[in-house]
């Protein structure tokens, strides 16, 4: 679940190579962000009640999201000819789910569509898509460490530090604990995000030798790499995604708890010399109840996102028998090294999916879009315009 808007057009990484192909571009905010209905705290509380609010929330799927893109598209191609009518669509990462939603339901109204990073876990439960995405986690703390060695013991005398002050207050208004600390693991699986946790970690090490605290600077450098304040729908919807007739109950917890790696998440108090026996592992795009309880934003959220943890009545995202029929021309960009979509399960949908050709690399890392732009455009287009046979 992205959760977040698009950005302009003219600041966008793939506007200029779409254009160049010759294609007209429409860059959509899905429902819940930018222009189309934000959701905030305030704006949710408008829905009355927690249970309203639920409710509400559960209508920002990917199902209700291609159902927006395909009453967009009916409405701006009513008076084009009939052969104009079908458009091509582009999803990255969560976007891409959207594209196999969209595959799904609407085909009819679809020329080709392209996706980088998100091929999703069709048919797998939440349970299952954590139990294979954390093992992606522990292969990118191990990177960490082995780039940054250092930072072993750095992050333990942080995690003391942080403890031994019961929390250090960020300018938000928000506490930033060890638990919290150890959710800077998300950006593990982007071009240069080992490189961007060390980085914070150095400022903070530094800022202790000097002046016995963290100060401000630093700690507003971390919060934003930690915040979901500004797109709680991520923070809020993000197991949901997962869930077909069933709840997802926190699986992402539930999961990690079970891993000897991250037993930080079970609160158990353990001795310093077994602490320092192994890394403190970073955890990857998870979300965990205990993040609603140190943050403005999201603590006036918590007990929706449980109501929404706990539902299990989800509407189905995928047709498989649809997808197995598929006629639509799908092209992807897939990672062998993508720390949020699991390689494996991507391969699964793959072959669920007619008429999907991929481009797969062990090259790139999950926003190669972004860091990558030209290279996979071009291996994109290639896919389309290329024959094998």
């Amino acid at each position: 679940m992205s959760g977040c808007p698009c950005a302009p057009p003219q600041d966008s990484y793939i506007t200029n190579a779409v254009l160049d192909k010759g294609y007209q571009m429409l860059y959509l905010d899905q429902r819940g962000t930018g222009l189309s209905t934000p959701i905030s705290a305030a704006t949710l509380a408008l829905q009355g009640d927690i249970n309203r609010q639920a409710d509400y929330l559960k209508l920002f799927r990917a199902d209700s999201i291609v159902k927006d893109c395909e009453a967009i598209r009916k409405t701006l191609t009513e008076d084009y000819p009939t052969e104009l009518k079908k458009w091509s669509i582009f999803g990255q990462s969560f976007g891409g789910f959207c594209v196999l939603t969209y595959l799904s339901k609407f085909p009819q109204g679809l020329r080709e569509a392209f996706i980088t990073g998100g091929l999703a876990p069709i048919g797998r439960s939440a349970d299952q898509v954590y139990q294979a995405t954390y093992q992606k986690v522990m292969e990118r703390n191990k990177a960490y460490y082995s780039k940054y060695p250092e930072d072993v013991d750095t992050v333990h005398s942080l995690a003391l530090h942080i403890k031994s002050k019961g929390g250090l207050p960020l300018p938000s208004g928000g506490v930033l604990t060890v638990r919290g600390l150890l959710l800077l693991g998300r950006h593990f699986g982007f071009h240069g995000g080992l490189d961007t946790v060390h980085n914070l970690i150095l400022r903070m090490k530094t800022d202790l030798s000097q002046f016995q605290f963290i100060t401000r600077p630093t700690l507003i450098a971390v919060e934003n790499a930690l915040t979901f304040d500004d797109i709680v729908l991520y923070a809020v919807l993000h197991e949901a995604i997962y869930c077909e007739g069933a709840a997802s109950n926190w699986a992402a917890e539930r999961v990690g708890k079970t891993l000897r790696e991250f037993q930080w998440l079970t609160g158990t108090p353990q001795s310093a010399a077994a602490v320092r026996e192994q890394p403190l592992y970073f955890a990857g795009e998870m979300i965990y109840p205990f993040m609603f309880d140190n943050s403005p934003e999201l603590e006036k959220l918590g007990a929706v996102a449980d109501v929404i943890a706990k539902y299990t009545d989800w509407p189905k995202l995928y047709d498989e028998w649809q997808l197995a029929r598929n006629e639509v021309p799908l092209y992807a960009a897939t990672f062998v090294d993508d720390m949020y979509v699991d390689f494996g399960l991507a391969q699964d949908t793959a072959k669920l999916v007619k008429n999907c050709k991929q481009y797969i690399t062990n090259g790139m890392y999950h926003n190669a879009i972004r860091a990558k732009t030209d290279e996979i455009m071009e291996k994109l287009f290639a896919l389309r315009d290329d024959s094998i046979d």
